[in-house]
C-alpha cells in the first residue's frame, strides 16, 4: 500500500497552525455537544412516553367506567388526562423551549468555532487519535472507510 494512502482524509487533517489546546479545547467542545444531543434525546423520549401515557389514560377511563367506578374515571379525565406536565407546558413545548433556548445556539456556536478555528474540520481530536492508536498495514485498523483490504 502507498503510504501517502495510509492516513486520515484531509477532511480530518489539522490544518496548517491549529495547536494541540486547540484542537483539544474543539474536541471538548464537541464532546459536550454530543452529550447534550443525548440528553436532547432523552427529552424526546420523555415527551414521547408522557403523551402515550396521556393517550393510554383514554382505555383506563373507559375500562373504569366499564368496571363501574365512574368517580375514579371522572377524575382521572378531569384531573390527569391533559394536564400540564409542568405549569403551563405540554411535553412538547418543553422540547420547543429546550430547542430553541439551549440545543441550537450551543450547535450553531459548535459550527462556528470548527468553521474559524479549524477551517470546518470536525473530529480532529478523535481523528489524532485513531492515528495513534492504529496499527499500520493491519487490514482492520484502515485510516478511512475508502483504504483497501491490507489482508489481500
Amino acid at each position: 500500500m502507498n503510504e501517502l494512502n495510509d492516513g486520515p482524509d484531509r477532511s480530518h487533517q489539522r490544518p496548517r497552525g491549529v495547536s494541540d489546546e486547540t484542537v483539544e479545547a474543539l474536541g471538548s467542545l464537541s464532546k459536550a455537544l454530543e452529550t447534550t444531543e443525548r440528553a436532547r434525546g432523552h427529552l424526546y423520549s420523555f415527551h414521547q412516553l408522557t403523551g402515550g401515557a396521556d393517550l393510554e389514560l383514554d382505555r383506563a377511563v373507559e375500562l373504569l367506567r366499564k368496571a363501574g367506578h365512574t368517580a375514579y374515571a371522572d377524575r382521572v379525565e378531569s384531573e390527569i388526562l391533559g394536564r400540564n406536565v409542568i405549569p403551563g407546558h405540554w411535553t412538547f413545548q418543553i422540547v420547543e423551549a429546550y430547542n430553541e433556548t439551549y440545543y441550537q445556539p450551543f450547535r450553531d456556536l459548535e459550527r462556528r468555532a470548527l468553521r474559524d478555528l479549524a477551517d470546518g474540520r470536525d473530529h480532529l481530536y478523535e481523528a489524532e487519535m485513531k492515528e495513534d492508536r492504529r496499527t499500520k498495514g493491519h487490514s482492520d485498523h484502515s485510516a478511512r472507510p475508502d483504504s483497501p483490504d491490507l489482508s489481500r
